[in-house]
């Protein structure tokens, strides 16, 4: 079968909405959360802390990317992962952002963090984590994911810009 009879059965037109899939993950250990300080040249988020993660590349599946994505930025290779949420970013378009948020938890023994083209990763405690600055969602889905256990279902939220440009999170219930 052809690319293109592929998309075309699963009903792909360029008039439909589509999603540019993405991983974000939070690692944590010992009341600590692995935050990544994005570097000054940065296109997006310059200076601002957010989770580790980055785009699903073609061919992979969704743990698969994250565990690459944490293997790139942070070195580490072994973490056990979970779903923690799947949001959906209205950006405005016709293509939208799928952001899958896992989350790992690690021994406090855990090996030196590598420098990144990235920025700077750091462990930050939890009740410090407000008082950072951060891409903007985070204050709203970080504390949600921090008090999520293995096991718990998924959150499902959808992310739209209001008129003024400010991030509104709103969750299904």
């Amino acid at each position: 079968m052809t690319d293109h009879n592929a998309a075309a059965q699963q009903g792909v037109s360029p008039d439909r909405y589509r999603l540019i899939p993405r991983t974000l993950i939070f690692l944590t250990r010992d009341g600590q959360v692995l935050l990544l300080k994005g570097a000054a040249h940065k296109r997006l988020w310059a200076n601002l802390y957010n989770g580790v993660g980055g785009h699903v590349e073609r061919g992979e599946d969704i743990l698969a990317s994250a565990r690459r994505e944490l293997a790139e930025e942070t070195g580490l290779q072994e973490a056990q992962l979970w779903l923690c949420g799947v949001i959906t970013v209205d950006t405005g378009g016709n293509t939208g952002i799928g952001i899958y948020v896992l989350r790992g938890e690690l021994a406090a023994d855990a090996s030196p963090l590598p420098e990144s083209q990235e920025g700077t990763l750091e462990w930050v405690p939890f009740e410090a984590v407000n008082s950072l600055p951060l891409v903007e969602d985070l204050y709203v889905l970080l504390p949600r994911v921090l008090a999520m256990e293995r096991g718990q279902p998924p959150f499902i939220a959808h992310l739209r810009y209001d008129g003024q440009g400010r991030i509104q999170v709103k969750f299904a219930e």
